[in-house]
């Protein structure tokens, strides 16, 4: 690592150069004790939990919105900005890196108020503390907008404190110095004093009131919204020094794998480990315990080895000869959940939504369609499994993992021990993916347990790909049933959906069979079309395995549905896609998504974000216009077009595909229009939302999750496929649209261009060939005449 430079030597010019950065993985204790000996640290003192909605400006308030996490945010640069003598500049990331760039993105919004040089400044991890860093769940895509503002405040926070030692060294009026790149100039004389020499001294003074703050104009923002710098440990990446959670190694280390009941709900019924204890380097073989439904976060029990490596802990699970009682879900079958999802949404059910007269604007209607659209259960299939490793010590337990949720984790792991949460630690490691499956600590409990069998020993627990697939939070199953009426001129007059799926509640509560209001609030209730007759049903539908959070969660059948019939009924009326789909959005206008019935709206204020068909329509628009939509096509050669608005940003899809006479899908290309609103870091929405396409066709293409007998069917990445390189588009083009300034609220961006993938490739395919798609995943349903 390059020593940092004193400040005064910092060249202004140089904050972009292009030199390799890199993150160190240090104990808290040991960083905090180095800055202390160098020079000021500004990460002392237990900060009290402030609630966004109880102290948040209204200024901000009506720009930004508040975090709707539940227990709100930490909001104190004594906690997230460490100052050294050498003017190295440490600053919190308290949010998972697992490819989505917020060890960069964050980190660089609180260097930006800060006029830190970004070649001196470094990231460290937080561990799981909500207490000391505020919420800490990476999920919904929402660290950039819910901490935006926070981790600028962070930032002006430890400016002006080092604005204040400045002036009271030179003994001038605070107005009369301003930082500017990692150092505070008096603007009279030109005299400059570096950060680390002001350290010590603004360490002194008290922390500005929040009130107080000065915030940057955007236009002079030097990182924010200019998409130039690298991912800050992404030559580490790259070159196979990083750190995940199947990377830790600590002294004396034993490893684990655990065979689990293969059916949800089931248990050990008896087992033999006398061949499983003859294999070398096996050391012991622990039972687990069982956790009756519902799944909660809990482990799924069953038979561990612990060994002297993973590859003998795996050989040794092979060897054991257990029964298993297969508990209430050992007939779970996916061919016939499916008739039974169908029947259920043929039937009326669960009114959530009912707006005019629908069955008397059916019987009016001079043309009815009706169509029914299938999406499988999904592993979320992170390239890294579940990993965890846990050492207990002295009644102190520590956890290395790869994990959304830290804090989470910690509580569980304290639970599970019996222990109070502040003898447990959990260090994040970085995530090779998640999209979901890690926000769940079993693994990580399963890690803990372990250790404390081995009676303190630490334990690294690894799943393999086949226990990720068998042992997954699955994505949901879903059947969509959509009936619509057209009058003379070919205007739906009446709509009808019936969403049917096993609800996520259903981990947490027995009994659940009906989706959650936030469920419902991923593109079903709150559909923003322009239909006097509309009405949303929900039947019932039981859950026969664990259902999960999963990238872009219920959009993605909902959307695959709701656009594919849209598509449809363009066809039906004889109409062009884009024209009719505007037509149904209607005129630009704000809608406040409780008179849909969505009360809810994606955890922000519906004064904040209201449902916006005018930014809906702006990138159906740009999308077409960028794609050329309306282009004379060869046969077998098609476009389609969908859009969805979730995680309140606004996204539009066209896709390109031709298919060839012996069925044979590509795509030539797709471009993805999308208004998030302001863009802090354009290079990592543009890399999330080429991997949304990718994730998006090999989901619509390849992805499924079945069962029978309660078994899942696909054991790895043969079984359940990912798109390869071959069968990647060619050529995928982000069209990120403007916005002045940062007038308007962040959107999301992780999951927001995931759910309208499937709907266009699916109408792109009708129009290439003709052929209908109403059943994922496409592959072998292709004609091949």
């Amino acid at each position: 690592m390059k020593k940092p430079l004193d400040c005064p030597e910092l060249n202004a010019d140089t904050w972009n150069s292009g030199d390799s950065l890199h993150i160190v993985n240090i104990s808290r204790r040991t960083f905090l004790k180095d800055l202390a000996l160098t020079g000021f640290v500004l990460a002392a003192g237990f900060p009290a939990l402030i609630r966004a909605d109880e102290t948040a400006m209204p200024s901000e308030k009506e720009k930004y919105g508040a975090d709707a996490m539940p227990h709100g945010w930490v909001d104190n640069p004594l906690v997230f900005v460490a100052i050294a003598g050498d003017g190295t500049v440490t600053i919190i990331c308290h949010r998972s890196e697992m490819g989505q760039g917020v060890r960069t993105s964050l980190p660089m919004v609180v260097a930006d108020e800060l006029e830190a040089n970004w070649l001196h400044v470094r990231v460290e991890q937080a561990p799981g503390d909500e207490r000391r860093y505020g919420n800490q769940d990476t999920d919904g895509s929402r660290s950039m907008r819910h901490f935006f503002m926070p981790m600028r405040r962070v930032g002006a926070a430890a400016r002006t404190m080092l604005e204040s030692a400045a002036a009271a060294q030179w003994q001038v009026p605070i107005e009369e110095v301003h930082a500017e790149q990692h150092q505070i100039l008096h603007t009279a004389t030109g005299r400059t004093l570096g950060y680390g020499e002001l350290a010590e001294a603004a360490a002194k003074l008290p922390v500005p009131a929040r009130e107080s703050l000065r915030l940057k104009n955007p236009a002079d923002f030097r990182y924010i919204g200019k998409g130039s710098l690298r991912i800050y440990d992404g030559q580490d990446i790259v070159t196979g020094l990083a750190q995940y959670g199947i990377d830790t190694r600590l002294k004396d280390m034993l490893y684990a794998v655990v065979a689990r009941p293969p059916v949800f709900g089931g248990k050990v019924l008896s087992y033999d480990t006398k061949d499983a204890l003859k294999v070398p380097g096996v050391v012991k073989v622990i039972e687990l315990p069982s956790s009756p439904p519902p799944a909660d976060f809990n482990p799924l029990g069953g038979i561990a080895v612990i060994a002297r490596n993973t590859w003998a802990a795996i050989q040794g699970r092979k060897a054991l000869k257990i029964e298993w009682d297969k508990g209430p879900h050992g007939n779970y079958d996916s061919v016939a959940y499916k008739a039974e999802l169908e029947a259920a949404a043929r039937k009326p059910g669960k009114v959530v939504r009912n707006d005019g007269d629908i069955d008397a604007a059916l019987q009016g209607a001079v043309k009815r369609v009706a169509a029914e659209y299938y999406a499988p259960h999904l592993a979320q299939a992170p390239m890294e499994p579940p990993a965890a490793t846990a050492h207990i010590v002295n009644g102190v337990c520590e956890i290395w993992t790869c994990t959304q949720a830290p804090q989470v984790s910690r509580e569980r792991v304290a639970k599970w021990l019996k222990l109070p949460e502040d003898k447990v630690t959990v260090h994040v490691t970085l995530l090779g993916g998640g999209f979901g499956r890690k926000s769940k600590p079993d693994y990580v409990i399963e890690a803990a347990l372990l250790s404390q069998a081995m009676n303190g020993r630490p334990v690294k627990l690894t799943w393999t790909r086949e226990d990720d697939l068998h042992h997954s939070y699955f994505h949901t199953v879903s059947v969509e049933r959509l009936e619509a009426g057209l009058d003379t001129q070919g205007k739906p007059v009446a709509w009808l959906h019936r969403t049917v799926a096993p609800t996520i509640s259903s981990t947490f509560a027995p009994d659940s069979k009906h989706q959650m209001p936030t469920e419902l609030g991923m593109g079903v209730i709150n559909v923003p079309f322009a239909i006097a007759n509309l009405r949303i049903e929900n039947p019932e539908a039981e859950a026969h395995t664990r259902i999960g959070w999963f990238r872009s969660v219920s959009n993605i059948p909902h959307a695959f549905a709701i656009q594919s019939f849209v598509a449809e009924l363009a066809a039906a009326s004889g109409r062009d896609p884009k024209d009719f789909l505007l037509d149904l959005i209607g005129s630009p206008r704000h809608i406040d998504p409780r008179t849909l019935g969505d009360t809810w709206n994606q955890g922000e204020s519906p004064e904040i974000y209201p449902v916006d068909t005018g930014r809906l329509r702006r990138v159906i628009e740009a999308v077409s216009r960028e794609a050329n939509w309306g282009r004379v096509l060869p046969n077998g050669r098609g476009l389609g077009l969908a859009a969805h608005y979730s995680f309140v940003t606004y996204v539009a899809v066209v896709v390109e595909v031709t298919v060839d006479e012996h069925g044979k899908l590509s795509i030539p290309r797709i471009d993805i229009a999308v208004d998030c609103g302001p863009q802090v870091n354009p290079e990592r929405i543009r890399s999330q939302l080429e991997g949304a396409c990718i994730m998006g066709v090999s989901l619509t293409t390849l992805g499924e999750i079945s069962f029978k007998e309660g078994v899942v069917m696909q054991d790895n990445f043969h079984t359940y496929q990912l798109t390869r390189m071959d069968d990647a588009p060619r050529e995928i083009r982000i069209h990120l649209l403007p916005t002045t300034g940062f007038d308007i609220p962040l959107g999301g961006v992780g999951e927001p261009g995931l759910p309208p993938i499937a709907p266009a490739l699916c109408n792109a395919i009708f129009a290439a060939t003709g052929q209908r798609i109403r059943q994922l995943p496409i592959r072998d349903q292709l004609r091949k005449d």
